[in-house]
């Protein structure tokens, strides 16, 4: 089968991949914006995860081909079920997204309650986080639990003989323990260099939803030389563990890559009509009267999608549901970009309740790369930088290669303050008269 992507043209789809796709499990990400709320900025933006999911692993398949091109694993059938499982970990890495954005996560069952036994079997040193009762389950716990536990794990099984669920799910997720020598071959482990192509500081996700927001939101920031960088990806075997590497000739388009990632936030991501939607639906999520809460049993889960959200929502008599699905949204009254955190917007709001006028204040931070929090488990996967034309060169980690990590080393951060629209001008007129 093929698949007409107005991003990277046409996508062959093999019969194996074709049924997994079919499955209701994956038909669910047609109903999940990519990106939520920004099309009440960009009328474009209405493109979905289904879409996005698709892209993501034809471009593992074309990373993948271009790392080993001239690499000789033990046999053509080793070769061809790595690449496979790569593309399968990118193909279903968003399988378990929330309806329209991140903010439902607040309405995600405890973790417990998912019961994702690939999580008996962690690895200490490389999990962020401990899991006591307490903790809440996010997205990527329902796609875990839904390649290893629920309808999908027997398309899976039967569609790729040589491949188990929990193989993929080890791509997804680093922290999980591979059981058996799936990903060694001829004594060097692969996990992590497919795993990096996953998620990482250069990930085939990142490479796909930036050239896509950017196609449908109509701006250019998030285009880069994705050719360019993919040419020059490779790997680096250190103690038997392959990693992925970038040649040195290719670290300016790597800066680009970063920069066009960081704009896409500050200017696309952040934009101020997306942030205020996600704050009236946090609010809602958050009150009394909230009736919404996404399911544990992972089959039920799969009806849960943009459009269930959005009828609930108009059926809710909450102030913040009401506005959500009136399109009557919260206005900007004051908008402050800076480095650091100052009490400016705080005093301006304290100003407005002294008034009785009801008001949101919210924060959006941005920072050019991970690495700057990354735990020491994260910064136990490095990506390294090696030099093709000079062998005698030593890899080192690309942190280390850019002096773009140290010029934005700071934290972006957009400080707004907003009001409702019927009170805006009055609003207005507060602040101009107290000269805040």
């Amino acid at each position: 089968m093929e698949i007409r992507d107005p991003i990277h043209g046409a996508i062959e789809i093999s019969p194996e991949f074709n049924q997994v796709i079919d499955s209701a499990a994956y038909q669910r990400l047609r109903a999940i914006k990519q990106l939520g709320f920004s099309e009440f900025s960009f009328p474009g933006a209405t493109h979905n995860r289904y879409l996005h999911s698709l892209g993501v692993s034809h471009l593992a398949g074309v990373v993948f081909d271009n790392i080993f091109k001239n690499y000789n694993f033990s046999t053509s059938d080793v070769k061809l079920r790595m690449r496979e499982a790569v593309k399968l970990g990118a193909l279903l890495h968003d399988i378990g997204h929330g309806p329209l954005s991140h903010t439902t996560e607040e309405v995600m069952p405890k973790l417990n309650g998912l019961e994702v036994k690939a999580y008996d079997k962690r690895r200490s040193d490389v999990a962020t986080d401990e899991i006591t009762p307490e903790t809440q389950a996010n997205h990527e716990d329902y796609s875990i639990k839904f390649i290893t536990d629920s309808s999908l794990t027997k398309i899976l099984k039967s569609s790729f003989k040589d491949i188990s669920p929990i193989h993929v799910a080890c791509l997804i997720d680093k922290s999980l323990i591979c059981p058996d020598d799936f990903f060694v071959d001829q004594g060097v482990d692969y996990r992590t260099l497919l795993s990096q192509m996953v998620s990482s500081e250069i990930d085939v996700d990142r490479m796909d939803y930036l050239e896509r927001d950017a196609y449908y939101c109509g701006t250019s920031y998030g285009k880069v030389d994705l050719h360019w960088l993919i040419a020059n990806l490779t790997m680096h075997i250190k103690d038997d563990e392959a990693f992925l590497a970038l040649n040195r000739r290719a670290l300016y388009t790597f800066d680009d890559f970063l920069l066009s990632r960081h704009h896409m936030h500050l200017m696309v991501y952040f934009h101020h009509k997306s942030v205020i939607y996600e704050e009236m639906l946090y609010r809602y999520f958050t009150s009394k009267d909230n009736q919404f809460a996404l399911p544990s049993n992972i089959e039920e889960y799969i009806k849960y999608n943009d459009y269930l959200l959005y009828q609930h929502l108009a059926g809710s008599n909450n102030e913040w549901a009401k506005r959500i699905s009136e399109r009557r949204p919260y206005k900007v009254l004051f908008e402050l970009h800076s480095t650091g955190n100052n009490n400016r917007t705080e005093n301006m709001q304290a100003e407005l309740e002294k008034s009785g006028v009801p008001s949101i204040l919210s924060s959006s931070y941005a920072r050019v790369s991970k690495y700057h929090t990354a735990s020491q488990a994260e910064k136990s996967f490095p990506i390294y930088v090696v030099d093709q034309y000079d062998t005698q060169a030593k890899p080192y980690s690309i942190e280390e290669s850019t002096e773009i990590f140290q010029k934005y080393e700071e934290i972006r951060l957009i400080e707004r303050l907003y009001v409702e629209p019927e009170k805006f001008s009055s609003s207005q007129k507060l602040i101009i008269d107290k000269k805040l």
